[in-house]
């Protein structure tokens, strides 16, 4: 089933919105340096295994050739804001690692290195399997991770379903209580709720909105069990959630998610999100030697606005497993 126009979406039958279509064949081609994704004979995405100081999937596009994701600084070719270099279409990294920076890609910061692939399979579901080595500026190793990523198209748009298990390989782990994350995705910049910084700010055609029902600067910092950005790129409406798995740490999420494009799930900003200027540790959650945390989100790259796109029902069926 191809896409339908968005006005047509709120009308299928769930049964149609949910089920597969027939050309939605993902097929993996690994690279030195990336594993190519191809949904129906067209480029979806690449992994790409080294990009500034993590890995990242770049770009987002669906088979009409709309980009989901800002193109800057992997394409230098482009008019988008230059801020935030290490913002790089979707990722994940965290702030504070025992004490240790895997976020910003700054001086002094650490690095998550790709340290090979474990699987890589086609299908109607494709899986990528990965490790990475978490360094500490010099290369001091502080972790690793292995992370799966389920690609797939659903009518409407395409799940990447993203499970990271973080393994606590060199000593015992705090991940520290920082708005600085975790999974993340910086929006095309067509989907930004504005434009520009300070006295130069004007508005953009772009919104943020949560299960909550906060929208736009309200949702930065709230708890909710998925978000979506969402607005008009090329004259189409386009949007990406994500949602946050019912069984992962602190669920409901809080959502680091900012007007000019920054959209990330974070379990670990409870100090910084909620101000709780006395408890700069609230937030912290360790894992003892040895030991091992998983979190699972899915992104949801979809035509129409939140509720078009039937984000509520989709999340549901994330959460019942489906």
């Amino acid at each position: 089933m191809k896409h339908l126009p968005v006005a047509l979406l709120a009308l299928l039958p769930a049964s149609l919105l949910f089920g597969a279509a027939a050309d939605d064949q993902v097929t993996l081609t690994r690279r030195d340096d990336r594993i190519r994704i191809e949904i129906g004979g067209k480029l979806f995405s690449e992994y790409l295994f080294f990009s500034g100081t993590k890995p990242c999937l770049y770009p987002i596009v669906d088979d009409a050739g709309i980009p989901y994701t800002r193109d800057w600084p992997l394409r230098d070719d482009t008019k988008d804001a230059q801020d935030h270099d290490w913002h790089r279409s979707v990722w994940f990294g965290h702030g504070l690692v025992n004490g240790h920076d895997f976020w910003r890609a700054i001086p002094g910061a650490g690095r998550i290195v790709h340290d090979g692939v474990l699987e890589q399979l086609d299908g109607p579901v494709g899986l990528i399997g990965v490790r990475h080595r978490w360094e500490a500026a010099g290369g001091k190793p502080v972790c690793s991770d292995e992370t799966t990523l389920r690609i797939r198209r659903v009518p409407g748009g395409y799940y990447v379903d993203h499970e990271i298990t973080i393994l606590a390989t060199h000593g015992p782990l705090v991940f520290g209580d920082t708005e600085e994350g975790t999974l993340a995705v910086r929006v095309n910049e067509a989907l930004r709720v504005n434009h520009g910084k300070k006295k130069d700010v004007r508005p953009g055609a772009g919104h943020i909105v949560n299960a909550a029902g906060d929208r736009d600067a309200a949702a930065w910092g709230k708890r909710a069990p998925w978000c979506d950005y969402s607005g008009p790129v090329n004259g189409v409406m386009v949007g990406v959630a994500i949602f946050d798995h019912p069984k992962n740490a602190s669920h409901p999420t809080w959502w680091h998610v900012r007007e000019y494009g920054l959209f990330a799930a974070n379990a670990f900003g409870k100090h910084d999100f909620e101000k709780l200027k006395d408890q700069p540790n609230a937030g912290d959650v360790s894992v003892p030697a040895g030991g091992r945390l998983v979190l699972r989100h899915r992104l949801f790259f979809h035509r129409g606005d939140e509720k078009a796109a039937r984000i509520a029902e989709h999340f549901s069926r994330y959460a019942e497993g489906k």
